[in-house]
């Protein structure tokens, strides 16, 4: 312990060296924005599809979950093709022009159908933004001359920008609601994707070389997504990890009505609440990023959905807002390790195809969600939005019993790591 405690402390020379490496700094710029959009967002999608559209719980719902399926099935065809010929510089320019498109929409429509349009299909391409992000990182760390063994820390480190997107961008995005409404808020998500855009263009640069090897590796026998999802070990991980998705994504679309009608506090308590957790998430990160190049990754994992169910059966007896502000260190706990150490989990299951393993760790949360929003829209309609966190620790307790019977990876997935 002494020792972690003692890497950490050496973390400043360490984000020097991730700094220092060509275009990590462009990246990191890229990954802060993308954030503080999201940031702006995800809290109040309940608020603007209930209160602000008029839709029903189950309205909101269905919405949601045909949403969600559109984004699986469009961010892992794009997944797919960043790791083919397409340089993924480009497919990001892609992605963030959707993303400042579909909010630009956002701020001016109030059509149910129309909002589903372009939730479903603008915003599924958008929604490949950060895992392609990540796939970036993941594909410029390989190319460094940074130990290998270090990917944990270092791809954990990269998340915490992330995180700190989010200790300021709801509390900014709460007052800009009250004051500019959900045309000023979205207005803001999609000058975010502006800005991506014209960094993109202007300081990243694109990766040949990448192209080539894409072009060497298509005369090579390609693995089959199929064979790679079909795989127990990696298939039980899928589901595991959609549950636990599944649960956080009802979550943040339930906060906000348990705040504001369960336990009666103004809209300015929803920003305030959820920029607590990546307060404490950044030093999280930075510990267990530490600790997961020093033991097993899985004993991790299987920690972090531990804290997620805590989380979740806590919140279930919160009678304060105060309370809501302790219980939700054990959620930045809990994303600290299935948002942080889970990116580079997922993409050692196959490191030669590191779009379509963050894209198969993205698309858990889509395919949570895929069902997530239909449990919130009937669960929130028929009994209340304080027992919801009892289905989210429900949710949980079935991710968590899966990822306990889960054995150790087998030679057979390495050789499918390896295309062999």
């Amino acid at each position: 312990m002494f020792t972690i405690w003692r890497k950490i402390s050496g973390v400043k020379s360490q984000a020097v060296k991730l700094f220092q490496l060509e275009g990590w700094p462009t990246l990191i710029l890229i990954n802060v924005l993308i954030g503080i959009s999201v940031s702006f967002v995800m809290p109040f999608n309940s608020l603007f599809g209930i209160d602000e559209v008029g839709m029903s719980n189950m309205a909101f719902g269905i919405f949601m979950t045909i949403s969600a399926i559109a984004n699986v099935i469009i961010s892992t065809y794009i997944g797919k093709i960043s790791d083919g010929r397409m340089d993924r510089r480009t497919v990001m320019i892609l992605c963030a022009i959707a993303g400042a498109i579909g909010y630009a929409c956002y701020a001016y429509s109030r059509n149910y159908y129309v909002l589903l349009v372009i939730s479903s299909l603008v915003l599924g391409i958008a929604s490949s933004s950060s895992s392609q992000m990540f796939a970036y990182a993941r594909e410029m760390f390989t190319k460094s001359d940074l130990p290998p063994k270090e990917a944990p820390f270092y791809m954990n480190l990269f998340r915490t920008f992330f995180a700190l997107a989010w200790t300021v961008g709801p509390a900014i995005a709460a007052y800009v609601m009250i004051y500019l409404g959900f045309t000023g808020l979205f207005l803001l998500s999609a000058a975010m994707y502006v800005i991506v855009v014209l960094v993109l263009l202007f300081f990243m640069k694109g990766t040949p070389e990448r192209v080539q090897n894409a072009q060497l590796a298509s005369t090579q026998p390609q693995i089959s997504l199929g064979k790679v999802i079909m795989r127990p070990f990696i298939l039980g991980n899928l589901i595991a990890f959609s549950f636990v998705s599944a649960a956080f994504t009802v979550s943040s679309m339930n906060m906000s009505q348990f705040l504001t009608k369960v336990l009666h506090t103004g809209q300015e308590q929803i920003g305030i609440v959820f920029s607590i957790p990546p307060i404490f998430e950044i030093p999280f990160m930075l510990f267990f990023g530490v600790l997961a190049t020093r033991i097993d990754n899985r004993i991790l994992i299987r920690l972090g959905v531990l804290f997620a169910f805590a989380f979740f059966a806590s919140l279930f007896f919160v009678q304060n807002v105060w309370q809501v502000y302790l219980v939700q260190i054990l959620s930045a706990a809990a994303i600290s390790i299935t948002n942080g150490i889970a990116i580079t989990y997922f993409q050692n299951f196959i490191p030669n195809m590191p779009g379509v393993a963050t894209s198969l760790y993205m698309n858990t949360s889509k395919i949570g969600q895929t069902f997530a929003f239909l449990v919130f829209g009937f669960a929130s309609e028929w009994f209340g939005y304080r027992n919801v966190y009892l289905v989210c620790t429900l949710f949980v307790g079935i991710g968590l019993v899966l990822l306990f019977s889960l054995g150790k990876k087998n030679p057979s997935d390495a050789a499918l790591a390896t295309g062999t």
